[in-house]
């Protein structure tokens, strides 16, 4: 098999991927050897999906404030934010929205040429900075188009990659294969930065790309680098009926109401102060209590909704700053939003948790490995993110990780493995994977997985529940050792592909759902009816699951209080 060597690995090409290897690149001036593997061509990462805006205290002198951004973050956490690192990263948010603005970006602007800010729930500041409803892509476009410059970065995109070679604690390498050939590969490199975004396709009614499978952050799992807070997953309130499609919180952000079947702004009940703009996990949870209610309308497969309302914005407003919405919504359900209300309902958006890291995205417990955006969990959004925190942090974990590693590598040779790990993984997949022939369908395996997440880890659980979807992951854990991949052939087969990541959505579900059942309260993200109330008492930490054979076993950190202590939550 064919070995690349490189001084540092970034497996991922979304915002913080390309975030850090222009970091490297640029802090290198263009010498230290990069390798960028993605599973997608790069455009095609998942961060371009990202709608509405990127947060950053920008007006100081307009009534924004440092301490602003944090506490809204915090409060928006559920208080289970490290404080440290919230007020790390609210610090070194402004410089890298200028930065974009100096390298291309088309920031939407004022009528005075000033960056323009809209509103996001949860923030108590417009600060929302965006690119009409495109923002995630123009970031991804602008790293792209700057980090040409430099020639030190090799991609590798439409490789699939399989393990980390973790030895004696230290980061090696990791093995892939080039999906165009389906041969096997061995990448060495003296440092991992992981930016491999979330898990959200264990979800059936999901935002994501069809590629973020947790691949990523399962096999670091598997390398035995914890995993923390996998529990706290985030709907958006506004998911398109049926497609799943994000409407942007930016509709809200705009000025659009939510209104239920009798044509109330039934918001008024839950958070009367914010209204369509609290935090999404109190929208989401308000949403689906009027549909369980009766106040909703009849969706297919049970997919019930309320009403996302922008037709008082008019034609103007909606099309100058939420085009794309209305090019969506157009598209997929023949609704204009100009003329009537879209169809909407809470829908699988973001993973809090993650691979653990500490402050600088460094992973627990291994040398030589950073996590970066969505795949790490340093802690910054703790139980609920607030909109715009996302690509604002793939942003700045990105600058952070790209530094921390480069400092890492300084004066280190490419470190040698036994190769025993290698053919291992080769054997796994080529010798085992390959050739089973048992009579469970890959496809109908990765259907089951949905179906657990969907009916037992809901916006609203309880331990019945999860205890049972728990049993059924099980099961289906035990089923996925009698699969069968039909397609023998080499070139991109999808069979193999499809079979890989099934095994990786297990691993992060079961974390998932065996983490739920074990937190017996109510914090964000992780709403139980049987446990209503946030108990600071018992669960103001982190939960830490670390991989065994048999499945997770759990500890717990405490969470950094620096600053505000946890008080009642309301809007």
């Amino acid at each position: 098999m064919s070995e690349f060597t490189h001084d540092i690995l970034i497996l991922g090409s979304g915002i913080a991927g390309l975030r850090a290897a222009l970091e490297i690149s640029m802090q290198s001036d263009g010498k230290v050897d990069m390798g960028i593997i993605s599973k997608v061509q790069l455009m095609r990462s998942h961060s371009v999906a990202a709608e509405g805006g990127t947060a950053a205290v920008l007006r100081p002198e307009e009534g924004d404030s440092f301490d602003l951004h944090a506490w809204d973050t915090i409060k928006g956490s559920d208080f289970l934010a490290d404080q440290d690192v919230v007020y790390r990263f609210v610090k070194m948010m402004p410089d890298e929205i200028l930065r974009l603005d100096r390298w291309g970006i088309p920031w939407s602007r004022k009528p005075d040429g000033r960056i323009d800010q809209r509103p996001f729930g949860g923030h108590g500041y417009p600060r929302a900075v965006y690119a009409a409803d495109k923002t995630g892509f123009f970031e991804m476009q602008t790293l792209y188009d700057n980090l040409l410059q430099y020639d030190n970065v090799t991609r590798y995109d439409e490789w699939f990659v399989t393990s980390y070679i973790i030895e004696d604690g230290v980061f090696k390498g990791l093995t892939a294969f080039d999906m165009a050939t389906g041969e096997f590969h061995v990448f060495r490199g003296k440092a991992l930065i992981i930016a491999s975004g979330g898990i959200g396709r264990v979800s059936g009614f999901t935002t994501y790309s069809h590629t973020v499978t947790g691949d990523g952050i399962a096999m670091a799992y598997r390398a035995g680098i914890p995993l923390k807070d996998m529990e706290f997953v985030q709907f958006h309130p506004t998911g398109l009926i049926p497609t799943g499609i994000l409407m942007t919180e930016a509709c809200r952000g705009e000025g659009g109401y939510l209104r239920n079947n009798k044509g109330e702004r039934f918001m008024e009940r839950y958070a009367p102060s914010r209204m369509e703009l609290a935090p999404r996990d109190i929208v989401s949870r308000s949403i689906i209590t009027e549909i369980n209610e009766g106040r909703g309308f009849p969706g297919p497969r049970g997919l019930d909704y309320v009403h996302l309302d922008l037709t008082h914005l008019g034609a103007d407003k909606i099309n100058e700053r939420l085009g794309f919405i209305r090019e969506l919504t157009m598209k997929f359900v023949g609704v204009d939003p100009v003329k009537e209300p879209i169809p909407i309902r809470p829908v699988w958006h973001y993973l809090m948790g993650g691979i653990d890291t500490n402050i600088d995205g460094k992973a627990s417990g291994v040398e030589g490995v950073w996590a970066a955006g969505e795949a790490g969990c340093e802690s910054l959004h703790g139980a609920n993110r607030l909109g715009t925190n996302s690509t604002a942090e793939c942003l700045v974990y990105g600058n952070i990780t790209g530094n921390e590693a480069l400092k890492y590598i300084d004066g280190k040779e490419l470190p040698k493995f036994s190769g025993d790990a290698v053919q291992k993984e080769k054997d796994r997949i080529f010798n085992d994977l390959m050739k089973r022939d048992g009579k469970e369908s890959v496809y109908e395996l990765r259907s089951e997985v949905r179906d657990i997440i969907d009916k037992h880890m809901p916006v609203y659980r309880t331990g019945e529940k999860m205890k049972e979807g728990l049993e059924r992951i099980r099961q289906v854990k035990e089923r996925y050792k009698n699969i069968t991949v039909r397609d023998k052939s080499k070139a991109y087969n999808t069979d193999l592909v499809f079979a890989l990541e099934l095994g990786f959505m297990i691993d992060v579900a079961e974390v998932l759902i065996a983490g739920g059942l074990r937190r017996e309260e109510s914090r964000g993200g992780h709403a139980r009816l049987d446990f209503p109330k946030r108990d600071d008492e018992k669960w103001l930490k982190h939960t830490v699951a670390k991989y065994t054979p048999d499945g997770p076993e759990f500890e717990y950190k405490p969470v950094a209080i620096t600053t505000w202590k946890p008080v009642e939550r309301k809007y």
